[in-house]
């Protein structure tokens, strides 16, 4: 018997591996959306124990359960990850971090770049003028544009 008959009769294994390659996958991304295709997976094996010869039932209940969990348990997940004390977003790590301003920055805008990332940028006053290569903080974050202040000045 070669691997692809052992395969044929053990579907089991196939849906196995599957969410076991799901589930390390998930570790690395973190976006609870592997997981819950893992557990899909592993419902497919269940059901390839049961009852082998009805591939398309295992392809269905693994379906199923997937787009369950990725509807129903997944927001939830998310909602309390995010109300956990601690918890700040990317973009509100970025608050306090220490950037170049690439370009000009004033009122009209600008550019930084921190942490390799380049960022639409305005001064935190509106009369402010920063210029090309000055060493700036990031004050807040507005939608898409970093709030900065030339790094060595004092707020008022």
């Amino acid at each position: 018997m070669n691997l692809t008959d052992w395969l044929g009769d053990h579907a089991w294994a196939i849906w196995l591996s599957l969410a076991f390659l799901l589930a390390v996958a998930e570790v690395v991304s973190l976006d609870l959306v592997l997981i819950m295709l893992a557990v899909g997976a592993l419902a497919g094996a269940g059901v390839a124990l049961a009852v082998p010869d009805l591939w398309w039932l295992q392809v269905l209940v693994a379906t199923g359960v997937s787009v369950g969990m990725l509807a129903l348990l997944r927001p939830t997940l998310i909602e309390r990850v995010r109300s956990m004390p601690g918890y700040r977003s990317s973009t509100a790590k970025m608050v306090g971090s220490t950037g170049v301003a690439v370009s000009q920055i004033d009122r009209s805008g600008g550019e930084i770049k921190v942490d390799g990332q380049s960022w639409s940028a305005r001064p935190y006053a509106s009369d402010l003028v920063i210029d090309a290569g000055s060493e700036v903080e990031v004050y807040e974050i507005d939608g898409a544009i970093a709030v900065v202040y030339p790094k060595h000045d004092a707020l008022p």
